[in-house]
């Protein structure tokens, strides 16, 4: 097996699944325990990952020389590069920053690391510190404009090092490089290999997770992820799963109708509770968005112990809370030891400290595809499976600053404007689309009249994990009608702007 040595990075876990999507058993472990993995289990290559930290920061996490002499293919992406050349003599500075897409410039030179590479290609960089000395033995691949040393190898060592990430799916030839890395480690790789996913396997962890007396409710938001998670679990337990649907003003319009006929089709009637009221108020005043995250985060589960107390009342035993919870909320919420908190997810770091539900999460470990295939699995509608993505605060994390009932109303007009003109184009490839309150004002002629407004922003983007995006390239005729629209209709608006920002650095929403 290939061992991914996790430094934090954010997509530590995108690495193990590209490389088991090469048909490659693969194990996670953490810096302190590789010389322990590497006895126990037989390593034909090493991965180390990216993360946050700088390797010449105090506690930084490192790894213990010896595993470059063991004659093991090594492979460093980002941190793992810096950390690599740090550890073998060479220098690392805090260099020219690079978040996002940027060309890479192969040397033309037959090694089997860049077998089936074209010369130049877009690779994918999220970085603040840089190798400015090689260390001994080493040299350079291919240089991206403002990283000289961005793809590095020790032949002789079997040593490869990349400063942009090969796994994420906007790095063109990314799985041709870990195939490449794979072949270089003895071991038989196959491309694009792909496994049905054992949803048999899911729903008997589920049975065995919940037991044969327990019941669980399940936080069912009308999205992808809740939706499949219930259906797994309705699937496992039958009618010991209790769906609740916590209709809190935040929502889009129509959601509640539509969770409510998707779990009626699988026999299931949801709970629907009104917090309409109850929401807004919580949320008066604040403005943090952290904040807004940890206050919805709470409300939740202040309602779903009242629900079930209210069940116990009657008998029923009510354990376990089911969540949608999928790996980029982890990942982004600080799920491992080595990352950074990117912000908290409501399901996640959001989350009371204390609760009396024990969190179910059927799909904590898979991304956003891979979700879809499961729920294309279970049989769920085409059209469901690719339903866009809606925060599970709503649109509360689409308003910057405080949500009031007008700002609110605001938010919901132009979503609907926005939903319409791109379900009318027809453009392919949406991955989410919104716009969002910014909070910033700026001055309008409207009627020959002065108005001081709001400026709307629109995020459309393009993306398959979440784990990556880039903005969607729309007609300049469409984002023109929807402007107009936005500007017409809405009240108190003056402008829009179109957000062209990849990911790194932005999130996909802008709280």
């Amino acid at each position: 097996m290939i061992l991914v040595v996790d430094f934090g990075s954010q997509t530590t876990h995108l690495i193990g699944r590209r490389i088991k999507d090469l048909g490659i058993d693969i194990k996670i472990i953490y810096p302190q325990r590789t010389l322990l993995a590497i006895k126990k289990e037989k390593t034909l290559g090493i991965i180390l990952s990216g993360g946050p930290s700088s390797v010449y920061e105090k506690n930084a996490p490192t790894i213990d020389k010896k595993i470059f002499s063991l004659n093991i293919p090594i492979l460093g992406i980002c941190y793992g590069l810096q950390l690599t050349a740090h550890l073998l003599g060479g220098k690392v500075v805090s260099g020219k920053k690079e978040y996002g897409p940027t060309m890479l410039t192969i040397k033309d030179e037959k090694l089997k690391i860049k077998d089936k590479l074209p010369r130049q290609f877009t690779v994918w960089m999220s970085h603040g510190d840089e190798v400015v000395k090689l260390p001994k033995g080493f040299k350079t691949i291919g240089s991206s404009v403002g990283v000289p040393f961005a793809f590095v190898e020790n032949k002789d060592k079997k040593i490869y090092g990349l400063q942009f990430h090969p796994e994420v799916e906007h790095t063109a030839y990314g799985l041709q490089i870990l195939s490449n890395f794979v072949d270089i480690c003895n071991l038989k790789s196959g491309s694009n290999i792909q496994e049905k996913f054992k949803v048999k396997e899911i729903e008997d962890n589920i049975k065995r997770i919940v037991g044969e007396k327990d019941y669980v409710i399940g936080a069912v938001s009308g999205g992808v992820d809740s939706t499949v998670a219930g259906t797994l679990t309705a699937k496992a337990i039958g009618k010991r799963f209790i769906p609740i649907y916590v209709n809190n003003g935040l929502m889009r319009k129509g959601t509640g109708e539509h969770v409510v006929k998707i779990f009626k089709e699988i026999g299931i009637k949801p709970l629907v509770i009104n917090a309409v009221g109850e929401m807004l108020r919580r949320l008066k005043k604040i403005t943090d968005s952290e904040s807004k995250r940890k206050i919805i985060g709470n409300f939740y589960i202040e309602i779903f112990e009242r629900e079930m107390k209210k069940l116990l009342a009657k008998k029923i035993p009510v354990k376990f809370l089911l969540q949608g919870t999928i790996y980029s909320d982890a990942i982004e919420s600080q799920g491992t030891k080595h990352s950074a908190k990117i912000k908290s997810h409501h399901n996640v770091g959001g989350l009371p400290k204390k609760m009396k539900l024990t969190l179910l999460e059927p799909v904590r470990d898979f991304y956003k595809d891979e979700v879809r295939e499961i729920g294309r699995e279970l049989g769920l509608p085409e059209e469901f499976i690719l339903k866009q993505p809606f925060p599970g605060p709503g649109y509360a994390v689409r308003i910057r600053g405080e949500v009031t009932k007008e700002r609110l109303e605001m938010e919901k007009k132009a979503d609907e404007i926005v939903l319409s003109e791109l379900e009318k184009s027809g453009i392919p490839n949406i991955f989410m689309s919104f716009p969002v309150m910014t909070g910033v004002y700026s001055t309008a002629v409207k009627g020959d009249g002065r108005q001081f407004g709001e400026v709307v922003a629109l995020r459309i983007v393009e993306s398959k994990d979440i784990m990556t995006s880039t903005w969607s390239r729309i007609p300049y005729g469409i984002l023109q009608k929807i402007s107009s629209r936005i500007v017409n209709e809405v009240p108190d608006v003056s402008r829009v702007v179109y957000d062209i920002t990849t990911k790194p650095p932005a999130t996909m929403e802008w709280e």
